[in-house]
């Protein structure tokens, strides 16, 4: 029980070991402190995600006025913030405490040492799912994601897939009905929805996400403001792009997140946009097409809907899953944008392409570092032989 005990031991402290041969390089973060660096740049998330699950949740009862959106006091009430405390914080609960349970259970099997990197995918996962999740679904998803996103592959620095995005896929594929639609967004409408079949008299409740009616062909009745602020149906942390670009900054600074990656992902994105856009506009695509919906969504707007800058800031960034070479990034995370939007696009049933582009992008990533190695190695192979003759 060796390693479990020295995990609790040294949660907030460096374990007192020290180097003894050898030049060695200091510096003042390891991998605890990295990762609870992204934590606190998410902890911002979490929050708001707690007011707007209430503020939902009330807005889609009628019970307050949207009038004044994010400014408004009806937003930040201790209501709002009570259903979020409710249903938020033990989906982040169930998160850390199986996740953290199947890597002590590792540990302790195989000897080693608690490894930190499940502390940012506990933090990640609660905000990457709707806020009525069943429980025990969740905790499945995480034993799946840690088990065969993680420790089958050796552990923490060992991993090819994003653990947090594995949980996420396994959710979708496994519980469709439960990630998808225009029930789920919206603490309460599924239970509503279920007892007005059973006869009971109540309203229904909509909670449909600004990607779905885009791709039923329906107007939106959120405005931009709304988009960008994030008081707007979806999952628990993706919604306020505010917040999301505060944390992106605070990556940056910290020398945490790759900028590459992030500015990279997004060109990729607008990039896609902008050939859809002009498809459009060429008139290659009528409306009557099923894809016209999102088409048409301006190129820019892809960035303020859905969770693209969520998956761009958060997701691509992962340090082991990611390209490790600068011109490796630029390529990586070009490709998850690019993607993204097209899957978003060209699958209405589930108009949101972020996470399996991610995924799909992990895979291939040692892949693009080994060319972009080997264009190296030959340039300067080059550079030899010219100086040789």
């Amino acid at each position: 029980m060796a390693p479990a005990f020295n995990a609790i031991h040294t949660f907030l402290y460096l374990p007192d070991e020290t180097t003894h041969n050898g030049t060695h390089i200091k510096v003042a973060d390891d991998l605890k402190r990295t990762m609870n660096t992204v934590i606190m740049a998410l902890v911002p998330c979490l929050i708001f995600g707690m007011f707007n699950a209430g503020y939902q949740h009330y807005l889609a009862l009628g019970e307050i006025d949207s009038a004044n959106g994010f400014l408004g006091a009806s937003f930040w009430t201790i209501d709002n913030l009570i259903i979020g405390l409710w249903k938020v914080l033990p989906l982040v609960v169930v998160s850390y405490g199986v996740g953290l349970a199947v890597e002590f259970l590792f540990a302790v099997i195989k000897g080693h040492e608690v490894e930190e990197g499940y502390l940012v995918t506990g933090m990640l996962v609660p905000l990457i799912v709707p806020v009525d999740i069943p429980l025990w679904m969740l905790a499945v998803a995480v034993i799946f994601g840690v088990v065969i996103g993680k420790e089958v592959f050796g552990g923490t620095g060992m991993n090819i897939l994003n653990p947090a995005l594995t949980i996420r896929a396994f959710l979708f594929f496994a519980y469709p009905t439960w990630m998808s639609g225009d029930k789920v967004w919206v603490h309460g409408a599924v239970e509503r929805d279920q007892m007005i079949a059973d006869g009971a008299n109540l309203d229904a409740i909509s909670g449909e996400t600004i990607l779905g009616s885009y791709a039923q062909g329906n107007s939106v009745v959120y405005d931009y403001w709304d988009m960008f602020w994030g008081i707007i149906p979806g999952s628990v942390g993706e919604t306020s792009k505010f917040l999301i670009i505060i944390g992106a900054l605070f990556l940056i600074f910290t020398k945490i997140g790759s900028w590459r990656i992030i500015v990279s992902t997004l060109i990729g994105a607008l990039t896609m946009g902008l050939i859809f856009n002009g498809v459009v506009d060429a008139g290659w695509i009528g409306e009557s097409s099923k894809f016209y919906g999102l088409m048409s969504v301006p190129f820019w707007q892809h960035l303020i809907i859905g969770s693209i800058l969520f998956g761009a800031v958060y997701m691509a960034t992962d340090p082991v899953t990611a390209s490790q070479t600068n011109k490796g990034k630029w390529i990586y995370g070009f490709l998850i944008g690019f993607i993204s939007i097209m899957i978003r696009v060209f699958n209405p049933a589930y108009p949101e392409g972020v996470f399996l582009a991610i995924l799909l992008m992990n895979v291939f990533a040692p892949t693009i570092d080994h060319y972009v190695v080997q264009g190296n190695v030959k340039k300067r192979m080059k550079r030899l032989k010219v100086k040789a003759a």
